[in-house]
């Protein structure tokens, strides 16, 4: 009798401090950023932009093809949010996919005067390393210190996405995110 009970007792105390334990491993991942992978874009016109480079701003990489009826549709939202916000520290990447025939991104971008960055990913390698981005439009947000802040799979909210900006964005007397 004296062991079940020491077994029912143990048991008590037990369960509780492993579900506390299991708590705290969540409440960690949860609050735990991916980083960034570190890449080199380099873009139409040759120039090089290192992910160090990008510190301290907010940016935007977004994977999209020309023949992307998504993509296409978010441009010019994508230009007005980039125009708005770039004097107060927002960046974008355009990172044309594998597929999409260079000249055809040229043209693109020519054509609509496509106002930030813009690389054509001739080997699929920076989409490997940001997850093997497969579908397009997709966006990752990163904050000031390269962590990805949110992934966006089909075309941006332009209203969350200014709400963000305006949060991560927004001058403060302490450290900013």
């Amino acid at each position: 009798m004296k062991n079940l009970f020491t077994s029912l007792a143990s048991r008590r105390f037990i369960i509780p401090a492993v579900i506390l334990g299991l708590l705290a491993v969540l409440a960690f991942m949860l609050t735990q950023q991916t980083q960034a992978p570190e890449v080199t874009f380099t873009t139409i016109e040759g120039k090089t932009i290192e992910m160090a480079e990008l510190k301290g701003k907010v940016v935007l990489v977004n994977f999209w093809a020309t023949d992307c009826p998504g993509c296409i549709a978010e441009m010019p939202g994508l230009i007005k949010t980039y125009n708005e916000y770039k004097p107060k520290g927002f960046e974008v990447i355009a990172v044309a996919m594998e597929y999409d025939p260079p000249s055809q991104v040229l043209t693109y971008t020519q054509k609509n005067a496509l106002p930030f960055p813009v690389m054509h990913d001739s080997y699929g390698e920076i989409s490997r390393k940001f997850g093997t981005v497969q579908l397009t439009p997709t966006a990752f947000i990163l904050d000031k210190q390269g962590n990805i802040l949110r992934k966006v799979i089909g075309e941006l909210n332009f209203t969350d996405l200014r709400q963000l900006l305006d949060e991560k964005l927004a001058p403060t007397s302490g450290s900013q995110s």
